[in-house]
């Protein structure tokens, strides 16, 4: 039987929440979070939305101008809540390309999911999605890991909650019967890991807006997968690395097997 998950050690940056054209951006830190990612030489950087703060073409174009400063083949970009408003999802195509994508390591199936909706908050994954999702999980060996901008669980700290995605139940049902291993998304500017079932939900907070709650200072995550762990690390730009979580992978898992299961209430 082939084994479980990564064939080699891969490191994945993932920033999110930059920001561009808010009086809270402050270049200066996406500058140095950038010059770090670069010294550390990851396999994938992952920008997980908000890039911009109105979707405006301007804001887009310097955003990207930012991000071709990274040193890195393979860069995954997925929108945000902010990124889609004034029409900006037409810009961030233009820019970036498609809003879902799709990306295969050894051993690894990435797939990232625009979460947003025009000119709302609020978001949704719509069960279109969970079929492209589950169409891109070809190799069930993999270690599986998606990526989205909004939450899937609510975060301590943010108030009365109303930031995880409108069908988070569904779309969470889905994960558990894919067997996903790691969800990495951003949006409420407060990092913070969960885990759920068999999986760890991870948040980062914003690279460098300094619009956040309490304490929290401008961050980003660096996840580490081995073929025997995975851990993900918290990085402050100028500062400190900071351990999150580390959980095996080389375990025995597999998809779940929900048809007939008393909770389900779809066939």
């Amino acid at each position: 039987m082939e084994k479980y998950g990564p064939r080699e050690n891969i490191k994945i940056a993932h920033i999110s929440d930059i920001h561009v054209g808010s009086n809270h951006f402050v270049s200066n830190l996406l500058n140095r979070a950038v010059f770090e990612i670069n010294e550390m030489e990851p396999d994938v950087v992952l920008v997980s939305g908000d890039l911009t703060n109105e979707g405006f073409r301007q804001q887009y174009s310097a955003a990207s101008a930012y991000l071709e400063n990274i040193d890195c083949e393979r860069i995954s970009v997925i929108p945000g809540n902010h990124d889609s408003r004034n029409v900006g999802y037409v810009h961030f195509e233009d820019i970036f390309g498609s809003r879902n994508s799709a990306l295969y390591l050894p051993g690894i199936t990435m797939v990232a999911l625009d979460s947003s909706q025009p000119d709302l908050n609020e978001g949704r994954l719509g069960r279109q999605n969970y079929r492209w999702m589950v169409d891109r999980f070809v190799n069930p060996n993999d270690f599986k890991i998606v990526a989205l901008h909004h939450h899937l669980l609510p975060l301590p700290g943010t108030g009365r909650e109303r930031n995880i995605i409108e069908d988070a139940g569904d779309f969470l049902e889905l994960l558990v019967g894919q067997g996903v291993d790691l969800v990495l998304s951003g949006h409420k500017h407060v990092p913070h890991t969960w885990r759920f079932e068999d999986f760890f939900i991870s948040n980062a907070g914003t690279v460098s807006s300094l619009r956040v709650r309490g304490y929290a200072k401008p961050c980003y995550n660096i996840v580490e997968i081995t073929p025997d762990t995975c851990s993900v690390k918290r990085k402050y730009p100028f500062g400190e690395t900071v351990d999150v979580v580390t959980f095996p992978v080389n375990r025995e898992k597999h998809p779940h097997n929900l048809e007939g299961h008393p909770d389900r209430l779809v066939k």
